[in-house]
């Protein structure tokens, strides 16, 4: 049986060469040696253990610092930024209200202001008719009627030389666009023509009355219609000379009523 006031040397305490009773004294200086390291390593540890816990705590404070502050910033931010937007939604809502209300304007001015032509419209129409009226009334009935129709008459003389005048001009506005068509005939013989037709025109009285100079020049600029290449008919050639052709037609007329009623008002009668 083992003794417990003899317990077994284990690796502790050195070899015993003296004998135990000897080998007592020196296992009690070998339990203390060991135990200081012990007790260093435990301080030590204790040591390291409590600075690393205030350090952890320092940086734990410091990390709710900083989460705490940003937090607040956020917050600011946000608030800062809403409050932006609703004041700019807030202004955008009464540019809109105001832009509104000025379309409404716009359009309530429209509607009034198209309401007024059309009545005006209406009432020239209705005074032109009057006027139409009377001036048949006049020409049918009494001296007037027939002062109207004897000036009317006199101008026979001066409408007859415009429509001959007219009549040739259609023949040189053929063949010059027949020239302006034709691949053979030479851009200057073209404008030749052309400018032949300007002399021909100007010493016309017809001239004058009906503008025939600017409507040539408009011709000459714009009217390049031509036919199909294997086109053999030169009046299937030009449009906007056909156009002003019959302008200028219409125009005769209008003139020859003009130059009647100017007689009429002021008792002299054009002869040329």
């Amino acid at each position: 049986m083992n003794d417990l006031n003899d317990p077994p040397r284990w690796n502790i305490e050195p070899p015993d060469h003296r004998g135990r009773g000897a080998a007592a004294g020196d296992g009690n200086q070998w339990n203390y040696a060991l135990l200081v390291p012990i007790l260093g390593l435990a301080a030590f540890r204790w040591i390291w253990e409590r600075d690393s816990q205030k350090e952890l705590q320092k940086v734990k404070s410091q990390y709710e610092k900083e989460v705490t502050t940003m937090k607040s910033e956020l917050e600011a931010r946000y608030r800062e930024t809403f409050t932006e937007q609703r004041r700019s939604l807030v202004q955008l809502e009464v540019q809109l209200e105001k832009e509104k209300q000025r379309v409404e304007g716009f359009k309530n001015a429209m509607l009034t202001q198209n309401q007024r032509l059309m009545q005006e419209r209406k009432l020239l129409q209705e005074e032109q008719k009057l006027v139409a009226e009377e001036k048949q009334r006049v020409v049918k009935s009494g001296a007037a009627g027939a002062a109207l129709r004897d000036a009317l008459k006199q101008e026979d003389t001066w409408v007859q030389r415009a429509h001959a005048t007219l009549k040739e001009l259609e023949a040189q506005l053929v063949e010059r666009q027949s020239a302006f068509c034709s691949p053979i005939q030479s851009r200057h013989q073209r404008e030749e023509m052309e400018r032949n037709m300007l002399l021909k025109v100007v010493r016309e009285p017809i001239a004058r009355e009906v503008d025939l100079e600017s409507d040539l020049k408009d011709i000459f600029r714009r009217d390049k219609y031509c036919a199909d290449y294997l086109n053999m008919d030169k009046r299937k050639n030009g449009s906007l000379m056909w156009v002003y052709l019959k302008y200028w037609q219409l125009q005769v007329t209008v003139q020859k009523h003009k130059r009647a009623e100017e007689a009429l008002l002021t008792g002299t009668s054009h002869t040329k």
